[in-house]
Parts: C-alpha cells; structure tokens; sequence
C-alpha cells in the first residue's frame, strides 16, 4: 500500500486544513477571551534538528538489520515528521520549530524478523526505540524520557493482509496497515474490522493493538482489544507468539499484556482479528434530551437492556450548544436546546429496522424527542473532522486539547462534574475561562466514557498553563473513581497517574515483566511503565 505521510506541524492531510471562519474567531474572542493573532507553525525547510547522535558502527549496524541503507534515514525532513505526537501539547513544540525530541534516525524494517535484528542491534549498542506507526499518539508516547538519542522505528512497510480464515472469520494484518487501508482490503472478500476511531484515517493496526483504540461503532463491534484473537511481538530477548484459540484457561492471557502496552514491551509485528462480513445497510439518526444526566440514563438503558446500536453517542448541553458534533457548522449549533444523542444501526435491512424501532422506544420512554435522520448524517459525514478544526484554532491562537476517561455508571454524574470543575476551575483562575464540552462514546452494561474537549485563551506560556490545568483534571479522575484513560493509553503524560490507579504492587509487576522483556531498558523509555 501506497503510505503518505501526515502533516507534520498537524493532523492529517494538508489539503484538508481549512482557516476558521471570521464569525468563528469573533466568537473566541468574544466568548473566551482569546487573543486571536497568526499562531501558523513555522516552515518545515527552516527546522534544524541537532546533529544525529549515532556512531559509524551503529549506524552500520542498524543498516544491516534493516536490509539496507535506503531503510535508514538521517535527514531533517523525516526526523522531524516523526517528532512527537498530535497533542496539542506536541503540536505546539513541533509548530514553534522546537525538536530537541527528534529522533537520530528512522529505521524502516520490512518484516518480523528485521525487527528482532534492529531491537537486536539496538540492545547491543544500548539505542533506545520508539515504534511509529501512525504517529497519532495525545499522550506523549512517542517522546521517550532521559534518552540523550534514538531511532524511530517506522512500520509502514509492513503493511499486507497476511491471510483470511473465513470458517473463523479472522484475518491476519500486519502492523503498519493503517485503517482505510485494512478495510479497502478486507472489503475485497467482503469483510470489514468495524473499527473507526477518530484517528482511524492516519492510525495503523499496531497502533491500534498497542494502545487499546476505542473506534466509534464500539458499542457494535467492540474495542480493538476485543477483537484481536492473536498477537506475534519482537522483543530484543526474542519472539512472542499469542492466541492459540479465541479464549483459553491456560494461565493468565499474555495476549493482554501486550495490548496497551505501548511499544514498552515489544514491537508488535502481526495482529490476528475478528472481521465480520461488510453489513448491508448503515442509518444514522439523532434525537434530543432535555439535560445530559436524562441522555446518559436512556444510554445506560440501551447498554444493559438493548437494543444496542452500533453507534451510540451523547454530547453534553455545552457540546450540543457549539454544534462539535458537526464541526463543520461550529458556533452554530444544533438548533435545539438540551443534549444530541447520535445512534447508528448496522446489519441487513431487515436487523437495522427491528433495532431502530426497539430502540425507539425505549428511548421515547426514557423521554427522547427523535430528530430524524438529518443529525445522524451530519455526524457520521464530518466524524473524522474534529481533529483538522483543532489545527485552525491553533492558527488563531486559541488553545484546544481533549482528554478522556471511564467509570461505572453509578459514579458518571460525579466523574463528569468533578472533571468539569477541575478544568474550569483551574483555567478560570489562570484568567483564560475556558469552554469544556463533553461527550459519551463508548457505552457498556456496566459503565461508560467520557470524552471532554477543552478550547480556551492560550495564556502567556501555554505548555505550564496547559499542565496546571490537566494535572487538576487527573487528580479529579482519580479521586472520583475514574480510570485515567479510556482509550488514549497513558504514555508518558499518565504515567504518574497511571502508578496511583495500579498501586505499588501494580506498577512493580509491570517493571519486573518489563526487566525481563527488555533488560537494557531500549524499549521507549518513559513510556507506560512507572518508576523506570
């Protein structure tokens, strides 16, 4: 497959990065306070990252692992195209031209057993490695901590449907597919993954696997997690090979110690998951709630007692009021007052009109007003544009940054307010009240998750403004129950975090597999694994 590369001050593709409207900026200025000016990221031909920091032997070294020099790369074009992540923390270094995170070199591998010999490499001369795949990542997980160098390791040759087993309906993909890429190919003998994060354009299957993706039709098909039967991971000590059955008693599942493990482990090289046949009709339709508390209770309905659509998603009274389920129409809004609830059906025809009815009813007597199909459309047309509207605010000067989390559902309404607070809280004192918006995505019989999208003035030093603000917002998770993430991965931004959620016990458990996976600690340093 043909892999282009992301923008690299950005999300996406260039072509589609549009300015915000003049109505739109007024209203940032206006409404937040934001001191709009022309925040546009420096040229990429003017970036000088440092000098690599690898010898003649390693380099040769890595040049022999990797099949050859052309796999090596040391220009400033490709080391700053993978400079860290899309935070808008990342973003904000990178676009102000800032690449001490650079890496000194990208390494190229073409299959499993050139990236056993480059972790090989990498061990002997102690280089750290960061596994790259889409390069996606909000939570600083391709920045490694207390490294003076390291390589990137780029997946996207490895990029082939392996096999299909359709008595299983499982299928075998390399890492470095990317999502449009896997379903165009699958969809050749009629099958789909059903897998559709945010991220899901740019993001590949490792990376999918490596940090437990949540895609938008999750309530349908599951998270990524849930459908991976099978796992082939390069370690510098060796191969893994997982999944020998879609469940085993064998011991606890090693398979679920890869997933989520964020490249701190071991490169995952291949990735065995359940596909389902392409479903012969999708509908989309909104419908109204008079507050988000009243959304979430006919949500938790559908999740316990169904029918339970494909897609199910509830934006909170602010989110609903901006319009962001619709990016394309921010500032306008929905038109209705109260909260959007978005509901997709996926299946024959005869499947998605037995759902749509039951579901119907059930959300009517939960007190739902149906809106029809109009706001269903909307969302599912622009659902991969949020990301692309996130680089316009920063063009102006606003800030912008999401975060996420989950709990049961006895503890959503505290989660959601307690985060609320934080956020509001903080920024408002830092003098930049801000807009925080929030929104269900992922539903389950027991609980859900709740995304929030934060925009406000930038401060005078926006990285430490940024950082007050969502350390508040970590603690407030924690002490309300929350887990610190649902599906960003924790990286090096949670790492903290992620200790107080696991304990001591935890987090040591996580060291001693992470000795004996990766004994000289080359494995994206700082990542995932507390105290290393």
């Amino acid at each position: 497959m043909e892999t282009r590369d992301m923008l690299w001050s950005g999300w996406g593709d260039p072509d589609r990065a549009e300015p915000l409207p003049e109505a739109v900026v007024g209203l940032l200025r206006d409404l937040l306070g934001v001191r709009t000016a022309d925040a546009r990221p420096v040229a990429l031909a003017g970036i000088a990252p440092p000098e690599p920091r690898l010898d003649g032997a390693e380099l040769a070294a890595l040049t022999e692992a990797a099949g050859g020099a052309e796999h090596v790369r040391t220009d400033a074009e490709a080391r700053v195209r993978h400079t860290r992540g899309k935070s808008t923390p990342d973003l904000l270094r990178v676009r102000a031209g800032e690449t001490s995170a650079a890496p000194d070199a990208v390494v190229l591998p073409g299959g499993h057993e050139e990236v056993l010999a480059v972790l090989r490499a990498c061990a002997a001369h102690r280089i750290p490695v960061v596994p790259f795949g889409g390069g996606t990542s909000v939570v600083g997980g391709l920045a490694p901590e207390g490294v003076d160098r390291f390589v990137a390791l780029d997946l996207r040759r490895m990029d082939a449907l392996v096999a299909i087993d359709h008595e299983s309906r499982t299928a075998v993909l390399q890492p470095g597919l990317r999502g449009p890429d896997a379903e165009a190919l699958l969809a050749e003998h009629g099958y789909t993954l059903g897998h559709f994060p945010q991220s899901y354009e740019w993001a590949t299957i490792g990376g999918f696997a490596a940090a437990r993706s949540s895609g938008q039709a999750s309530a349908g098909y599951g998270r990524f997690d849930d459908m991976v039967v099978g796992l082939t991971v390069a370690t510098p000590e060796g191969p893994l090979d997982l999944g020998r059955a879609p469940k085993s008693a064998a011991g606890p599942d090693l398979r679920q110690l890869v997933l989520g493990s964020e490249g701190a482990f071991g490169v995952i090289t291949s990735v065995t998951v359940r596909i389902h046949p392409i479903p012969q009709e999708r509908a989309y339709e909104g419908w109204r709630f008079a507050s988000f508390a009243e959304g979430a209770a006919a949500l938790r309905r559908l999740a316990q007692d169904g029918p339970l659509p494909a897609v199910l998603r509830l934006s909170d009274e602010t989110e609903t009021m901006i319009g962001l389920a619709d990016p394309a129409a921010l500032g306008a809004g929905s038109g209705a007052a109260g909260c959007l609830a978005v509901l997709g059906f996926e299946g024959t025809a005869a499947q998605v009109a037995d759902r749509r009815a039951r579901a119907a009813g059930t959300l009517r007597d939960a007190g739902g007003e149906p809106l029809g199909a109009g706001p269903g459309e909307k969302w599912a047309h622009g659902r991969f544009n949020a990301p692309y509207l996130r680089d316009s605010l920063l063009d102006v000067g606003a800030f912008v940054e999401t975060l996420e989390t989950a709990g049961f559902w006895s503890r959503i309404p505290e989660l959601y307010d307690a985060v609320r607070n934080a956020l509001i809280g903080t920024l408002s004192g830092s003098g930049t009240p801000p807009l925080v918006m929030c929104h269900i995505s992922h539903v389950y019989q027991s609980g859900a998750s709740l995304y929030f999208t934060v925009v406000s003035d930038q401060g005078d030093e926006p990285l430490p403004h940024w950082e007050k603000a969502k350390h508040a917002a970590c603690d407030a998770i924690l002490d309300a129950g929350g887990t610190i993430s649902h599906h960003h991965g924790v990286g090096t931004d949670h790492r903290d975090w992620h200790e107080r959620e696991i304990g001591p016990l935890g987090a040591a458990v996580l060291r001693a597999v992470k000795d004996r996976l990766d004994p000289a600690g080359i494995l994206n340093p700082g990542v995932l694994v507390p105290g290393e």
